[in-house]
């Protein structure tokens, strides 16, 4: 998937800014040795925080573990990398990281990356499912639905892949009608398609053929109508959790 125009502009658009995130530690803490743990993401609140600098990402947050993956500061479609950031440890107080979801194979792998390698936190009440077998979508704000349609999926040879994923960037401008008016990538991969798009990467996007929605019709993609990518572009913001089930 590619677009026309800045690659970073659309992934601070619509979500609001969390100013600090560990203000106000007690003096009494920042003397303990005990790392604190803080759930950043879950059913109705999640956290995404864009890629400043290339970083190793960590089994465990330590710089001595063993590396899983290297994050990139930008995507396959040339826009400005974002990660879903799960948890939070606090070694000490100058020693932050972040427990992130990764975009590799296999599916559903997190790692951990500094603190300081990441820029603010951005907070999303969004989260959008897609279930396989009912061909919907269906997106809540807060835990209430706010939006569900049909959808095409994976066929039996290039299934969607299950699993937790987040909404990774936004993409418009195709020279073709393919995808639609709007496709969001996402970091979950195809285990069968490695070349297509942008190294197997799973997208959500509009269609130039709706008479075969809903069904099992893609190469792993979600696909919807244009009406329904166009509304869900109006809801859904960047760094959203995607669930597939």
């Amino acid at each position: 998937m590619r677009r026309r125009g800045s690659p970073a502009s659309a992934a601070f658009a619509g979500v609001a800014l969390l100013a600090v995130l560990f203000a106000g530690v007690a003096g009494a803490r920042a003397t303990s040795p005990i790392s604190h743990r803080h759930e950043l993401t879950n059913a109705t609140i999640a956290h995404w925080a864009p890629v400043l600098r290339r970083v190793a990402a960590h089994r465990r947050p330590d710089a001595s573990s063993r590396v899983v993956a290297k994050v990139a500061t930008v995507t396959s479609d040339w826009t400005q990398n974002i990660v879903l950031v799960l948890d939070a440890i606090e070694r000490n107080p100058g020693e932050t990281w972040f427990r992130v979801r990764l975009s590799i194979l296999p599916n559903n792998s997190t790692g951990w990356v500094p603190r300081d390698a990441l820029g603010n936190l951005y907070a999303v009440h969004t989260h959008l499912y897609v279930n396989r077998a009912t061909y919907t979508a269906t997106l809540k704000r807060n835990g209430r639905t706010i939006f569900k349609t049909y959808v095409g999926v994976g066929r039996a040879a290039t299934p969607t892949p299950a699993g937790e994923f987040y909404i990774r960037d936004r993409v418009a401008g195709f020279h073709e009608p393919f995808y639609g008016p709007i496709a969001f990538g996402t970091n979950g991969r195809s285990r069968v398609v490695t070349d297509w798009p942008g190294g197997g990467f799973i997208g959500v996007h509009g269609t130039n053929r709706p008479g075969i929605l809903p069904g099992a019709v893609s190469h792993g993609c979600i696909r919807m109508v244009n009406r329904a990518i166009v509304r869900l572009a109006r809801l859904m913001p960047l760094g959203t959790p995607l669930t597939v089930t």
